[in-house]
C-alpha cells in the first residue's frame, strides 16, 4: 500500500497591520505561499521552487477579509512558476484582517493527457518475471485513487528497473521499517519518475539505501533504477508500482496503462499470474 506524497501547511491565524509585509512560507522547500501587503489587502500567490510540476490545492478561512473568487483553489505550477492564487480585501477597516490557510500538494500535472497506447515496460531485469499480488482492482488495497497500481512479489533486493522513461523528481531510501499499522505509510522507500506527459510512475517499498538514482536523473525505459524491499505500509516484500496523475488536494489518481511483455501485451495484470519482462 502506498502514501500520498504531499505536504500539509496549517498556517495559525495571521494578521496584517497596514504598512506592513509578510515574509513567504517556504518550509517545505518545494513551494512557498507569498502574502503581499497590497494597501490594506493582501495577495496571495503560489511559487514553485523545483524544477518539476507542482500541484497544490490551497483552502483559506478568513475574518475581516472578503474573497476574490473562490476559497479554495485546485492549480498547476510549472516549474519555477509564481502565480496568483487570490486576493484577501479587507472589509472593517476598524479591526485587523485574520486568515490561515491549509496547503496540500504533489508532483505531477492535474491536467496530464496519458497515452493510452502507450506500452510500459514491466518494471524488472529482461527475462525476469514475478507473480502479480494485487492486480488493477484488488480489493485488499487496491481500490479508489490506487485501483489501477499493481504488486510484484519481489524478495528484497531485487533490481527493479524504469518502466518509462523520465527524470527523477523524488527519492526516499533512508527508511528500515515495514509494518501494517496506521502510519506505517510514511516509513517507505520510492523512487518517482516524472514522464513528458506530466504523470508519474512510482515505485514503492524499496530497501533501506535501495536508490541507484537521483533526484534529476534522466532515466531511460528499461533502466535499473533501485532495489526492492519491504518498507512503509507493507506486510511482505514486494514492488508497488502504478502511473498517477495529480489530483486535488494532494492526492494521486492511478491510471490503467498496458505492458509489453514476452508473450504480447499485458492489458490488466492479474493477480496470480507472471509475466516475463522482455
Amino acid at each position: 500500500m502506498r502514501a500520498r506524497l504531499t505536504s500539509r501547511l496549517l498556517i495559525a491565524t495571521a494578521t496584517l497591520a497596514s504598512g506592513s509585509s509578510l515574509l513567504a512560507d517556504c518550509r517545505d522547500e518545494w513551494i512557498c505561499v507569498d502574502a503581499v501587503n497590497q494597501g490594506g489587502n493582501v495577495e496571495l500567490r503560489a511559487k514553485n521552487l523545483r524544477n518539476y510540476p507542482v500541484t497544490y490545492t490551497l483552502k483559506v478561512r478568513t475574518r475581516y477579509f472578503d474573497v476574490t473568487g473562490p476559497t479554495t483553489v485546485t492549480r498547476t505550477l510549472a516549474p519555477q512558476e509564481s502565480s496568483h492564487v487570490m486576493m484577501l480585501n479587507q472589509s472593517d477597516t476598524q479591526h485587523q484582517g485574520h486568515y490561515r490557510y491549509l496547503l496540500e500538494w504533489t508532483v505531477g500535472d492535474k491536467d496530464a493527457v496519458h497515452d493510452d497506447d502507450h506500452l510500459y515496460a514491466l518494471p524488472y531485469a529482461s527475462g525476469r518475471s514475478y507473480r502479480v499480488l494485487q492486480g488493477y482492482g484488488s480489493r485488499f488495497s487496491h481500490t479508489g485513487l490506487e485501483a489501477f497500481a499493481i504488486d510484484f512479489d519481489m524478495p528484497g533486493g531485487t533490481p527493479v528497473h524504469a518502466a518509462r522513461a523520465g527524470v527523477v523528481a523524488r527519492v526516499e531510501e533512508s527508511n528500515s521499517i515495514g509494518c501494517w499499522r496506521d502510519g506505517c505509510g510514511r516509513h517507505a522507500n520510492y523512487i518517482v519518475i516524472l514522464h513528458n506527459d506530466g504523470t508519474t510512475g512510482e515505485y514503492y517499498h524499496l530497501q533501506q539505501d535501495g536508490a541507484l538514482v537521483d533526484v534529476g536523473d534522466s532515466v531511460s525505459r528499461g533502466q535499473k533504477i533501485g532495489l526492492s524491499g519491504n518498507t512503509g505500509h507493507t506486510t511482505m516484500p514486494h514492488l508497488h508500482f502504478a502511473v498517477y496523475r495529480a489530483t486535488e488536494w494532494g492526492n494521486t489518481q492511478s491510471i490503467p496503462v498496458r505492458f509489453q511483455s514476452a508473450d504480447g501485451t499485458v492489458k490488466r495484470p492479474r493477480h496470480g499470474a507472471r509475466y516475463q519482462a522482455t
